[in-house]
């Protein structure tokens, strides 16, 4: 540990060595810059004990970003990392999203969202 200005102790920055979290980094990024999208948010999605209760938060199968077109098509990108499957629910919600009209894909890095961007918003 080293010391700031006024003494007090400054941890060590964190890194992230987990292969799926710094897809997430990347394809979030790619979202929020990309022109055709008006917004995109990260779902967390899972459960916590608080106090003496247990809440749950999300839905299976959600995928991991969710946010909105410009043109106001819904949009759900499932991130893995290169070896990464997509469970059963998950691809469930991704058809859901694709046959109610919105855009739906799973990236793994910044090209995938360039391309199933890219095909989104046709000739």
């Amino acid at each position: 540990m080293t010391a700031d200005l006024f003494g007090l102790e400054q941890q060590t920055p964190r890194t992230n060595s987990r292969p799926e979290a710094a897809a997430l980094v990347e394809v979030l990024k790619a979202l929020r810059t990309h022109p055709a999208v008006a917004w995109a948010e990260r779902m967390n999605t899972g459960a916590a004990r608080v106090g003496n209760r247990f809440i749950r938060f999300g839905w299976p199968g959600c995928p991991d970003v969710l946010g909105q077109m410009k043109d106001g098509r819904l949009l759900g990108v499932e991130v893995k990392a290169q070896a990464g499957r997509l469970r059963p629910e998950q691809a469930l919600f991704l058809a859901r999203i694709r046959a109610a009209g919105g855009v739906a894909f799973v990236a793994r890095d910044l090209r995938d969202v360039l391309r199933a961007l890219g095909e989104a918003q046709g000739p």
